[in-house]
């Protein structure tokens, strides 16, 4: 729900343009199908996925131990408080890695090694988050399965239930805590194979090109009262919507909504964003929906029309590749900030 810069290139008639997409979104989507991935190493940060402030300290506490890597870690964090570090929920977890008091207690260290464990500093509260991770991941290093899912099934439901069961055990929560997490893990990583195409691709760009002319308007979700008008990403919401997948309202969440193909690997059906602070993915402010060849169809601002516009400005983000496990694994909600904050 952002506005976009009025500096972008103005896209050319619409009739032409819908066929040149057309033909180039058949062909990229035909291709993608044969693309192979190449093996990568260690497990990286997406570009700007992690706020600049915490991604030193996640990239290196995220590999503390062998069942926990950097975008498990973001994940963990991001789906905890949203990287708000005076996060506070109802049932009084505190900061950003919503530790309740007597867990902190116990588990709580200095990670920046000044003389004191403080819950609401996140240099010792994203340490203490991996340490507590990789303490669980010893307790239940010899039940059976994925070492990284037990130790998330012992983070929801306790070692003991891990051990009991010889592995996630069959409650629907703990389940699909350990889903939820692995896959927003996918939106945090970097990348080291090929990103598979998305099914739903072709019906999200149905839908933005029959929008094709709309006037923008500041917070449209398309409704009757609204004219059938969008912003950015009310256009990208309802886009993913027609074809099963439900995103989140603002810009910079569908961000997280799956994994992150670089500029050259882009498809028909990516989502691309844009942003002043090329480091933070939560300050992104503009997204549209890549059509191949270099353009979107977006909802730039008011005044203009939705339109094709190119990508390569100064202010691209990056991408995200949709899927339906990662845009559900977004949370819905977080806890606010503490009072006083």
């Amino acid at each position: 729900m952002t506005v976009r810069k009025a500096w972008l290139v103005t896209g050319a008639c619409a009739g032409v343009c819908v066929l040149f997409v057309s033909l180039l979104f058949v062909g990229t989507y035909t291709a993608a199908a044969g693309l192979a991935g190449a093996k990568g190493g260690a497990v990286t940060l997406a570009k700007g996925a992690v706020p600049a402030r915490y991604q030193a300290l996640v990239q290196k506490w995220g590999n503390l131990c062998p069942a926990i890597n950097p975008a498990l870690l973001a994940a963990q964090l991001y789906q905890e408080s949203g990287w708000n570090p005076r996060a506070q929920s109802h049932a009084a977890a505190q900061g950003i890695a919503q530790f309740i008091p007597g867990t902190w207690a116990t588990h709580g260290i200095d990670g920046d090694n000044d003389g004191d464990r403080d819950v609401w500093d996140p240099a010792d509260a994203i340490p203490s988050a991996a340490s507590y991770d990789c303490e669980l991941a010893g307790y239940v290093r010899k039940a059976p399965g994925d070492p990284t899912d037990n130790m998330l099934a012992a983070y929801n439901a306790g070692a003991y239930a891990v051990i009991k069961y010889g592995g996630v055990p069959p409650y629907r929560e703990t389940q699909n805590y350990v889903k939820v997490i692995r896959s927003l893990e996918k939106s945090f990583a970097r990348p080291v194979d090929r990103v598979e195409p998305s099914r739903q691709a072709a019906g999200a760009i149905y839908f933005a090109q029959q929008k094709l002319g709309t006037p923008y308007l500041w917070g449209g979700n398309g409704t009757p009262e609204q004219d059938g008008r969008f912003d950015c990403s009310g256009l990208t919401q309802a886009a993913y919507r027609t074809v099963g997948i439900e995103l989140p309202r603002v810009a910079n969440d569908q961000y997280n909504a799956g994994p992150h193909p670089s500029r050259d690997e882009l498809m028909p059906g990516d989502l691309v964003f844009f942003s002043d602070d090329l480091g933070n993915s939560r300050a992104i402010r503009h997204v549209g929906l890549y059509v191949g060849g270099g353009y979107m169809i977006n909802a730039p601002y008011t005044g203009a029309v939705i339109r094709f516009d190119k990508i390569d400005t100064p202010d691209y983000f990056g991408a995200t590749r949709v899927t339906e496990d990662g845009a559900a694994a977004l949370p819905t909600a977080l806890p606010s900030s503490a009072p006083g904050s």
